[in-house]
């Protein structure tokens, strides 16, 4: 055997016993996969093969990330997306079609608006915001040619929660896709599927994967709707990287004790706010002030580490930034659901009525650092607006 021919052909290990078994999955990069007979290719191309294709078929771990959080879910079918967004862009295109309507409750993933608003009515699919804290109020906005609701409880900014059981009686008497962002609670805290949610959104990049390294997004569906998704996946033949699916899958091991100090902490933090002498209004779904805290209450089974606070005083954006800017231990980021304590400040816009509009809110991702550390933190930097 040649050498050309001997480098190219010892590149793949073939069939011996070197491989290991590992507690996670290989990563596993390609684009051409191997089949052992042409009888299976000639399968492949009849739609009758069993086996993986190509790389963009989901390759081995990208493979057993979904069943992973298949399971979690509780889900007939899950796929996984670049991004979150991704993953939102994917489940609108999914189940709609020039001609469609839908609805979009007004607190949803302000991206995820976006995309209804420049792209879906692009190509015929209209869309109508409804209030961030809907209820059975919701079909006064169904329209005849309404095939799908899209839902955040809470929502990641304004934190509103919807009634999601009025909600999803309301559609499915109506045969309307409802779908729901179920990343602030994740598997732990919220079964959506139980209140008769069809699609679960997850931004993986978020809580499931824990450490702010990895872009990723899932879509879970139910039995009813699996079909249709598994068929709408294959054909945009989107893939995620095996990379990020490795680092997702190693961090969803440690979501229960991680979540929980999430939990414990932003909890414990909200408190201190709320006695707060500037301190106006925590937003926080798990205090018995909030306004839909009875919704919380009956449908989720713990909270995350993620609210908001407002001001009694507007102050100048100097002065937020005085405080802000005085912070030792929250940094300054987008995203949420990491290790690392982060906050966001801005002024609330809404299409709908909303109890914020116009409030600056002080959004807070509280980490994994020590909670007393966190408040000392916070007291400092607020003594700067005294």
């Amino acid at each position: 055997m040649k050498e050309e021919t001997k480098i190219i052909s010892t590149i793949w290990p073939g069939r011996d016993n070197s491989t290991a078994t590992t507690i996670n999955p290989p990563i596993y990069k390609g684009s051409t996969v191997l089949f052992d007979r042409f009888e299976d290719m000639v399968k492949a191309g009849q739609n009758e093969y069993e086996g993986i294709t190509y790389g963009t078929d989901r390759l081995p771990t990208q493979r057993q990330f979904e069943e992973a959080l298949r399971q979690l879910d509780g889900a007939s079918l899950t796929r996984v997306f670049q991004s979150g967004i991704a993953a939102i862009q994917g489940a609108l295109m999914a189940f709609t079609k020039s001609g469609d309507h839908i609805l979009i409750c007004d607190n949803a993933y302000g991206p995820g608006q976006h995309f209804c608003r420049s792209v879906l009515k692009k190509f015929g699919v209209d869309f109508t915001p409804v209030p961030p804290n809907a209820s059975s109020d919701i079909e006064q906005y169904i329209q005849d040619n309404t095939v799908l609701i899209f839902l955040e409880s809470p929502g990641s900014i304004t934190f509103e929660l919807q009634d999601i059981p009025k909600i999803t009686e309301i559609a499915q008497n109506r045969n309307i896709v409802t779908i729901l962002d179920n990343t602030w609670a994740t598997p732990l805290f919220l079964k959506p599927f139980d209140l008769g949610i069809d699609v679960i959104i997850h931004s993986v990049t978020k809580y499931l994967s824990g450490y702010s390294d990895v872009l990723a997004g899932s879509v879970s569906v139910s039995q009813k709707y699996a079909n249709t998704f598994s068929k709408f996946y294959n054909i945009m033949e989107i893939y995620t990287p095996a990379e990020e699916c490795y680092l997702a899958l190693r961090g969803l091991h440690s979501l229960v004790p991680r979540l929980r100090y999430h939990e414990q902490s932003a909890l414990t933090i909200a408190r201190y706010l709320q006695d707060h002498p500037l301190v106006d209004e925590v937003l926080h779904p798990a205090l018995p002030t909030h306004p839909e805290h009875h919704i919380w209450k009956r449908d989720f089974s713990g909270s995350s580490g993620l609210f908001a606070f407002t001001y009694k005083q507007d102050y100048s954006e100097k002065k937020l930034a005085d405080f802000i800017n005085s912070l030792r231990l929250f940094h300054l980021g987008f995203s949420w659901g990491g290790c690392k304590s982060l906050l966001t400040a801005a002024k609330v816009k809404r299409a709908t009525p909303c109890r914020y509009t116009g409030k600056t809110v002080v959004r807070l991702n509280i980490g994994l650092e020590d909670c007393t550390d966190l408040m000392e933190d916070l007291e400092n930097g607020i003594n700067m607006l005294k």
